[in-house]
């Protein structure tokens, strides 16, 4: 054996890394490229890193992304690990219901993030947790999320039921980020689905509180009572003032809530009340509704909210 080929093996066969640590390996980077973020990183020299992909690796290309090298990996491991494309994974979560406004301020707060991506159209993006690697661009972000949505719609709108009243997505999406933001609990969706659809049958207004507050505030918590001159505002979205759907979506519903729609409860029920833990009493008259109405007047007289 060399001296020259004695000295590489020597080389390759260098102390591991002295402490975990992360990389990030960006698109395009060569062989050498990689040594030279590998060694600033104090993981394992360049040289080692290049001369055991030279003569020990593998033909298979290293990958773009963020890695975790950990304690005690040498040269041979690091390179298999960056050739697996074995990524450290990141998460950005979308909460149901939350307006686009909100999906935009979280994604531009992250940053491990890189670009510029405009406020999504509202509905447009699925609610859910998105994994990514720092240094990915915001728009191939946002582009997943707005495909879920796609995706999901495609396959939830084949299961439509005859009941629904909504014609298109843009309806069902409407009406889906109403009953996302008038409840929580996940067994009254499609009766608040159904109250909704029946009030539209009919030709009732919808009355939903999130559709005052939306315009004002992009959906975002309006933090005080509403008041009298907003409830009563002509716009596109208060249906308070107005008869049928607002003009389009008020938030980003999720799977439950469009399925909910797409398939309400055949029920008679036209209106329904707070009962203070998150859930609602449901009435079909409004004699009965007004007697509800005043349990919840009384409930919060008495936490002192009246």
């Amino acid at each position: 054996m060399t001296i020259a080929i004695f000295a590489i093996l020597l080389s390759a066969c260098s102390p591991g890394a002295p402490r975990d640590t992360v990389v990030v390996i960006p698109p395009g980077a060569s062989i050498a490229k990689a040594g030279e973020i590998l060694e600033q990183a104090d993981t394992v020299s360049a040289s080692s890193f290049v001369n055991h992909a030279r003569f020990f690796g593998s033909d298979d290309p290293i990958k773009p992304g963020e890695y975790e090298i950990e304690k005690g990996m040498d040269a041979g491991d690091i390179l298999a690990l960056l050739q697996s494309g074995k990524t450290v994974q990141r998460f950005v979560m979308i909460p149901e219901g939350m307006p686009s406004i909100m999906v935009w301020e979280r994604l531009m707060a992250e940053e491990r993030l890189k670009g510029e991506v405009p406020i999504p159209a509202e509905g447009s993006v699925l609610p859910d947790t998105y994994a990514f690697t720092t240094g990915e661009s915001r728009a191939a972000v946002l582009k997943r999320m707005q495909a879920a949505m796609d995706k999901a719609f495609v396959e939830l709108w084949k299961k439509r039921s005859p009941r629904t009243a909504v014609k298109d997505r843009n309806e069902a999406m409407t009406l889906a980020s109403i009953v996302e933001k008038e409840t929580a609990v996940a067994s009254e969706r499609r009766t608040v689905a159904g109250v909704y659809t029946n009030r539209l049958a009919v030709g009732m207004k919808l009355q939903a509180d999130p559709t005052i507050i939306y315009p004002i505030t992009k959906g975002k918590p309006l933090g005080r009572r509403i008041l009298r001159s907003e409830i009563q505002a002509v716009n596109g979205y208060n249906t308070y003032s107005m008869v049928g759907l607002p003009k389009g979506p008020i938030a980003n519903p999720g799977k439950a809530s469009i399925a909910a729609v797409l398939d309400p409860e055949a029920t008679d029920y036209l209106f329904f009340v707070a009962k203070g833990d998150g859930s609602h009493l449901f009435a079909r008259t409004l004699s009965e509704h007004n007697d509800n109405v005043q349990k919840w007047y009384a409930l919060r007289r008495e936490r002192g909210e009246m």
